[in-house]
């Protein structure tokens, strides 16, 4: 469980969307855009995907139990993998409302006053998507990091929208509108993608990343001088938590208590070297035995 609820950003983020569905209706409602349209149906979806987010973090943010011992945080890959179907849900209804202007243009009314009140929904998202990433990113909450890109995507459509209306201003050609319109589509697919792709690689227990990693091994190398030897490491990420494990091989004439000290340093060390709420499992082994010194992988007990 996080050292602190994260709830009160999504909130934020339930907030923000309330905001910009009445924002972007409005301004669709004026000017007959079918940009904005797009846009103030992703706005829907961004408050619809914002709801399952708070459900998510409520059931991630509970305490470990008796069926659940490591906790719920896995729970949050959940919430990342709708948002990414959400978003290329948003995507298509862009492109069902896009179509078919491309072959029968409509004028648009009120482009100015239309495109100012865009301006200030977006103004709106982009401060809810910076606030979400930010805070998900430092309490490694994939939860907050997606509905966070889902907003950016939102804000995004909306300059992709803006600049369309402002070219069919400028130029007087309708068919813009439209084709603007799938151009955003297609990237907000390429958004909701990667979310989908990075909440499956959660669910099937992909490593924490090369960095960490390096820096785990590098903190067990300076025990290398002292006769003390490390291998078997093996990680996984679950949402906000990581799992940590390796064996520690020591001389097999110490004592219990002097390996437990050790293991009680060195699980701390990892701890500390490493972002956010961290579980370490160790295993004391003799050096001298030769079975010790077999890489032990998960499939064997």
């Amino acid at each position: 469980m996080a050292s602190k609820s994260l709830k009160k950003f999504i909130w934020l983020s339930i907030g923000a969307a309330i905001l910009t569905i009445g924002l972007k209706t409005l301004a669709w409602r004026m000017t007959g855009s079918v940009g904005l349209l797009s846009d103030a149906l992703e706005s829907c979806v961004n408050l619809f995907a914002a709801v399952i987010a708070l459900v998510i973090i409520t059931i991630a943010e509970r305490p470990a139990d008796e069926e659940h011992a490591y906790g719920h945080s896995k729970a949050e890959y959940f919430s990342s993998g709708s948002e990414g179907g959400l978003i290329i849900l948003a995507a298509a209804s862009i492109i069902w409302s896009a179509l078919p202007r491309l072959f029968s243009p409509q004028p648009l009314e009120n482009v100015s006053t239309g495109l100012l009140i865009s301006v200030g929904a977006s103004a709106i998202n982009l401060f809810a998507a910076r606030v979400l990433i930010t805070e998900g990113k430092k309490n490694n909450s994939i939860t907050l990091e997606a509905d966070g890109n889902h907003l950016m995507t939102d804000v995004w459509t909306s300059i992709g929208v803006l600049f369309g209306i402002g070219l069919v201003k400028l130029t007087g050609w309708l068919i813009l509108d439209p084709i603007i319109a799938l151009l955003v589509a297609a990237n907000i697919i390429w958004t909701g993608y990667r979310l989908m792709v990075r909440s499956v690689r959660g669910l099937i227990d992909t490593a924490i990343p090369m960095e960490e990693r390096k820096k785990v091994e590098q903190l067990l190398s300076k025990y290398q001088p002292e006769g003390i030897e490390f291998h078997s490491l093996l990680t996984r990420q679950a949402g906000q938590r990581k799992f940590v494990s390796f064996h520690i091989l020591v001389p097999g004439v110490w004592s219990v208590q002097q390996g437990h000290d050790l293991l009680e340093v060195v699980e701390e060390e990892v701890r500390n070297a490493l972002k956010g709420p961290v579980t370490v499992f160790t295993h004391l082994e003799p050096i001298e035995d030769p079975v010790s010194h077999q890489d032990i992988g998960i499939d064997r007990g």
